[in-house]
């Protein structure tokens, strides 16, 4: 457009800032890549990862610019990864943290910032109420989500007495807290560990004392491989039915406990075997490409960059217009990899829950098949609570 400066500036200004696209999108992807939950960082940057790939490296048509950060499970080093994302790179989003106690201490900064979050895995009750969020989305689940499915599916087994142990964080909590909300059973006893902690004789003793029928456990990453083998070392996976949501009984501790998982039940709201193109393109593609089977932590991350990509085309690259931007995310105009899948008010999911259990696939690997729904349109119980329309 040529432009005459003859008039007042004001026109000239106007004349000459004709509102374009912006030229690319900048993401700013903050995870846990190391320490003892480190393999969750890596499989959900992995699932983000591919998608960009299969998209040749463009959302909704414009090219990204990823920086990908290393939290290490510390809060103090997340803040400072995001203070730098958002004041010196100038991200249009962020994502990818992993534990609540390093997102939540980072998240009011990141909203007042008027920078967008998508949660690719905690969903904390903090943010799913009253302080719900304009900025705030979460692919993922909310934390009582998966365990509340458990607890209504183990009352359905008619177990009476159940051992309880979690992580002594607010995903712990909150999972404990999901878990006893459906469960109608008595609880044995309820032991709440340090995040990280991989020594478990004490608790496994309390939990032999406590002549639990079965245990309900939600240990995220390395602890929940370091529990189930020690489980088994001491012989009460003979004595106990073990359950966890399906973030303690999926692909990364399938590696590394191996057989003593099989028959093992877990709730999730994605599963390998989900039949849908969308779910079969991702499975296969991410197996081409990192050769392993792939976690609900790489089917969120995947989900993210998805809901990303089909808001930036709704929007026809307008990042910038904030407003049509988020309201273009809380459409949800993508198809996921767990199917149906839409938005509640909170900007929390509205999904099923599918019940899932460890066997030998018919390429003899250990994996998850699903083996039925447990709950349909599941919504979290916060999102009532919350304000936007």
């Amino acid at each position: 457009m040529k432009c005459h400066f003859r008039r007042p500036m004001l026109i000239a200004l106007l004349c000459c800032s004709s509102v374009f696209a912006a030229d690319k999108i900048k993401i700013g992807f903050i995870s846990s890549l190391s320490g003892s939950g480190g393999a969750l960082g890596v499989d959900i940057r992995d699932g983000f990862q591919l998608a960009l790939t299969n998209g040749n490296n463009k959302l909704g048509g414009l090219p990204v610019e990823l920086s990908v950060l290393d939290d290490q499970m510390n809060p103090d080093i997340g803040r400072q990864a995001s203070e730098r994302l958002i004041k010196r790179d100038r991200v249009d989003v962020m994502t990818g943290m992993v534990f609540s106690n390093v997102l939540l201490p980072l998240l009011p900064a990141i909203l007042e910032s008027d920078t967008v979050y998508i949660s690719t895995n905690t969903g904390p009750a903090d943010y799913a109420g009253e302080k719900c969020n304009e900025n705030f989305f979460v692919i993922s689940w909310q934390n009582e989500d998966l365990p509340g499915a458990m607890g209504k599916y183990v009352t359905q087994q008619n177990e009476r007495n159940v051992f309880l142990i979690g992580a002594n964080y607010p995903g712990g909590r909150e999972s404990i807290a999901g878990f006893k909300r459906h469960y109608k059973g008595k609880i044995a006893d309820e032991v709440y560990v340090k995040l990280g902690q991989l020594d478990f004789s004490a608790e496994l003793a309390q939990a032999r004392v406590s002549k639990a029928d079965s245990v309900f456990f939600f240990l995220p990453g390395a602890m929940g491989s370091a529990f189930l083998k020690q489980m088994d070392s001491g012989g009460l996976n003979k004595t106990m039915r073990i359950y966890a949501p399906g973030f303690s009984g999926d692909q990364d501790s399938i590696k590394a406990v191996g057989e003593p998982m099989l028959g093992m039940y877990n709730a999730s709201q994605w599963a390998s075997d989900l039949d849908n193109a969308e779910n079969a393109k991702f499975v296969r593609d991410f197996e081409k490409q990192y050769g392993r089977i792939p976690t609900m932590y790489a089917a969120q991350g995947y989900d993210a960059a998805l809901l990303l990509d089909g808001a930036v085309r709704d929007v026809k690259g307008h990042i910038e217009d904030k407003s049509a931007f988020r309201k273009a995310l809380r459409a949800a105009n993508f198809k996921s990899v767990r199917g149906d899948f839409k938005f509640n008010r909170n900007h929390y999911p509205i999904h099923n829950i599918h019940m899932r259990v460890v066997e030998r696939d018919k390429q003899g690997r250990i994996s998850n098949r699903t083996v039925g729904m447990i709950a349909k349109d599941y919504s979290d119980p916060y999102a009532a609570s919350c304000k936007m329309d």
